[in-house]
């Protein structure tokens, strides 16, 4: 990763923290998207400048204004004067039960989940062209297997999973595009996930009987933008078995 260029969206906290650390300890410059998360992403620009000047940048940006995204993919490019590499990371989760589904929800969560991974590959297309670059997208096991109650959610994921084939194909021979599909790794936010019962019941499901840490998706991202150039086009799931034995 030594002189390579990645953007990661959401990078400022979460899982996308940990890409941008692994990432960056890889060798890597970092671009770290950010839309409400500042004082995450600059303290996080802060500690991996210490460590290596210059080697970290934030960028803000609304990835539901489709206006904002070939901005973004400028700003990197612009700083860095190159791009080797998109994370799309930044993700939106929520349950979403059909008596309840509104337009509101739909441009939120298919926004961030699809239609922003979509426009921003088609706008960093000609610079990771130009550096044989790579794409990971970050789905989820329930793209394959919906979430009961998250009905947009798993259908924007699952649309995730075909767009990364899609544009496997399209962006060949020069861009490979891969995702990465985490099982339980942080527990997502709001009440609804406090109930320690009804995580020890979706840890039970999961083969290895454990929660995964955001540095297993952090590592498998690492492995398909440096350590794989002949893998294009798939998924991995890490999950600890959990998609095979929900």
């Amino acid at each position: 990763m030594q002189g390579k260029t990645v953007l990661v969206t959401g990078g400022a906290k979460r899982v996308g923290a940990a890409i941008v650390h692994r990432l960056h300890a890889a060798g890597a410059n970092v671009a770290i998207h950010f839309r409400n998360s500042a004082d995450e992403a600059f303290a996080l620009r802060g500690e991996l400048n210490d460590l290596r000047k210059g080697s970290a940048v934030c960028v803000q940006a609304d990835l539901l204004e489709q206006s904002s995204l070939p901005r973004l993919v400028s700003k990197v490019v612009k700083h860095f004067g190159q791009l080797d590499a998109l994370v799309n990371n930044a993700s939106s989760f929520y349950a979403t039960p059909l008596t309840d589904i509104d337009a509101t929800q739909w441009n939120d969560l298919v926004g961030t989940n699809l239609r922003a991974p979509l426009f921003l590959a088609q706008a960093a297309a000609p610079e990771l062209r130009r550096r044989h670059g790579a794409i990971v997208n970050i789905v989820d096991i329930h793209a394959e297997r919906p979430m009961y109650g998250h009905l947009l959610y798993s259908m924007a994921k699952s649309g995730l999973v075909a767009l990364t084939k899609g544009l496997a194909q399209e962006l060949a021979p020069q861009v490979r595009v891969n995702g990465v599909a985490p099982g339980v790794i942080i527990w997502p936010e709001g009440e609804e996930w406090s109930d320690e019962e009804k995580r020890r019941k979706i840890v039970a499901h999961t083969l290895l009987k454990r929660e995964g840490e955001p540095d297993d998706i952090a590592r498998t991202v690492k492995f398909l933008i440096a350590d794989a150039p002949y893998i294009t086009g798939q998924v991995i799931s890490v999950d600890g078995g959990r998609s095979i034995s929900i």
